[in-house]
């Protein structure tokens, strides 16, 4: 017949088993770092080309049959418009698609003040390549707005910007331009404009 034994059983050293789950919290967080990627996306510009336009209107208006025709209260205007056409390639870093929000051109002056353009909206930016067609002949297949990036794949397309009142030779003498690309339910990505 067994014996009887009313105690408590005999202790065991917990020591054992806080290593082990120890190391197996280390092995989990160091697969984690190891196997994810640290970087969302990578962004590129691919070429820049810009676009002065220079718009003179009269104080005349001209006719069906070709006569000018005085304004009256006109005396004319110039307007002065810059078009910048950044072509940008996005690829995607993680096991996860991106969505491309909205982008950002944003350009300092020599004197430091910092204007900021975004993108012409599809429809103005077809309106303003079939007004002026040398622009028109800069530009090539558009990166679509609320674009997806397939996990691995690349988006690339032109992006159209416009700034009211700049020249050439203000975009030409900047001290730095950049541009952002925000995503949906990821960090913004920013790269510098060459």
């Amino acid at each position: 017949m067994a014996e009887l034994n009313l105690g408590p059983p005999p202790t065991r050293n917990p020591l054992s088993a806080i290593l082990s789950a120890a190391s197996i919290l280390i092995v989990a967080a160091a697969a984690t770092f190891l196997l994810n990627p640290r970087k969302t996306a990578d962004l590129a510009v691919t070429s820049v080309k810009v676009y002065d336009a220079r718009v003179v209107t009269k104080g005349t208006a001209n006719t069906s049959s070709g006569n000018g025709t005085t304004i009256v209260g006109s005396t004319g205007s110039v307007d002065q418009d810059l078009y910048v056409l950044v072509r940008l390639k996005l690829t995607d870093d993680l096991r996860l698609p991106l969505f491309i929000k909205d982008e950002t051109l944003v350009l300092t002056a020599p004197d430091g003040s910092i204007l900021t353009a975004n993108p012409l909206p599809p429809d103005q930016a077809a309106s303003t390549l079939q007004s002026f067609p040398a622009l028109a002949a800069l530009a090539s297949g558009p990166l679509p707005r609320d674009a997806q990036v397939a996990p691995g794949a690349s988006a690339e397309g032109m992006v159209l910007f416009h700034f009211n009142g700049l020249t050439e030779a203000n975009w030409t003498a900047r001290k730095v331009a950049t541009l952002t690309v925000d995503l949906f339910h990821q960090g913004p990505q920013t790269v510098a404009v060459p």
